[in-house]
């Protein structure tokens, strides 16, 4: 038969302490009390202030400490997270294609539905979602995800303000408690750390062991995330960095999109609009030449003729160039730099025979830029 506790009640939590350590189960509080011959009820009930869960107690947080926490907290901010606007801003140069009109229905239902959306670079699996957001007036927050991304910068963590310790939400309990879309941008990128998401993309929300606190999704949650292979590396090396996903992670998103390139009518209308915000004018037939040159490139591609891809997404940054240099060959061939000189001598070649204008860039003629710095010293760029 148990007999009544000899020893006061932080007597009582060293031993427990020396054993378990501060983090302990009800299955290490019962054979605790049956080791030592006590009554399992009076233990619980005199850790009743160290309780973060059902069946868990942290030794080292009393009730006390995490109100003391959370007050912190709530003093910290100048302006508070739940009074700033996070619908994104309508974008006029916007047009919709490919999954666009799915992802907007998905958004629109409010219901809790995981989407993964996948494809090659450049070609607006991001923007899609920021647009339906902005469409329906939807709060949206995004997170980058990198190999370095861990719990700390998901769920949140302590923070020092003004000398002190404070808890500070991260972006994903923002977006719990706020019932916002939450978009994992490039989650292929994830190292396991990003299992620390598997209870929140159930729908069941999160529990903040450091501060004993639990955060249950608002009405309209959602996770949508990006990335350019389906989480399971890049064969082809194209997408150094990307990593093979945990299946039970992906398990968890019911369906995935293939984000394709747009058709060139499409991508056509993108340039005219990028173009009409920049204004220029009289451009459409370059920007149709350009939006041919892609999509030849593109079905090259796919056939295995070449090993490099021209996006919509550089097909803009031509356009910007133009309208920054008024030169239709440098603007093509400053945003072809950044391949291998082969890749780029191919892809100006191909240019010269979509557009018979077009006049072919001296490749032993470099332009040396020269900045003039303060006391008239010239130094090259």
């Amino acid at each position: 038969m148990p007999r009544k506790s000899s020893v006061n009640d932080q007597q009582l939590i060293e031993s427990i302490q020396e054993l378990y350590g501060p983090e302990i189960t009800s299955g290490d509080l019962k054979g605790f009390c049956a080791s030592r011959g006590l009554n399992y009820q009076t233990v619980s009930n005199k850790l009743s202030h160290h309780k973060i869960g059902r069946g868990k107690w942290n030794l080292e947080i009393t009730q006390d400490k995490v109100e003391e926490i959370e007050r912190s907290f709530q003093s910290v901010a100048v302006l508070p997270e739940h009074h700033q606007n996070l619908i994104p801003d309508k974008d006029d140069t916007f047009v919709k294609f490919g999954n666009f009109a799915d992802i907007k229905r998905i958004i629109q239902s409010r219901l809790f539905y995981p989407t993964f959306i996948t494809g090659l670079s450049g070609n607006g699996k991001t923007f899609s979602v920021e647009q339906a957001c902005a469409q329906l007036k939807r709060e949206m927050i995004r997170v980058n995800v990198t190999i370095e991304t861990d719990e700390d910068d998901l769920i949140g963590g302590f923070r020092l303000v003004n000398g002190e310790t404070a808890w500070h939400n991260g972006p994903v309990i923002e977006a719990l408690e706020r019932g916002a879309i939450l978009l994992l941008d490039e989650i292929d990128l994830a190292s396991n750390k990003i299992l620390c998401l598997q209870s929140v993309l159930e729908g069941k929300g999160v529990f903040l062991k450091k501060i004993g606190r639990f955060v249950k999704p608002a009405s309209g949650f959602n996770v949508i995330a990006t990335a350019n292979t389906k989480g399971k590396g890049s064969d082809d090396g194209r997408f150094i960095g990307t990593n093979v996903l945990n299946e039970a992670f992906l398990e968890r998103f019911p369906v995935t999109f293939e984000q394709p390139y747009p058709a060139s009518s499409v991508e056509i209308r993108i340039l005219q609009g990028i173009a009409a915000t920049l204004g220029l004018t009289e451009i459409d037939d370059f920007c149709k030449k350009l939006c041919d040159w892609g999509d030849i490139i593109r079905k090259t591609f796919y056939d295995g003729g070449i090993e490099e891809i021209i996006s919509t997404r550089r097909l803009v940054h031509i356009i910007r160039a133009y309208a920054i240099f008024g030169d239709k060959a440098k603007a093509i061939q400053v945003c072809t730099n950044r391949f291998d000189d082969e890749t780029k001598t191919a892809f100006l070649e191909l240019y010269d025979k979509v557009d018979a204008d077009f006049v072919m860039p001296s490749t032993e003629s470099v332009e040396v830029l020269e900045l003039t710095i303060e006391g008239g010293k010239e130094v090259p760029f």
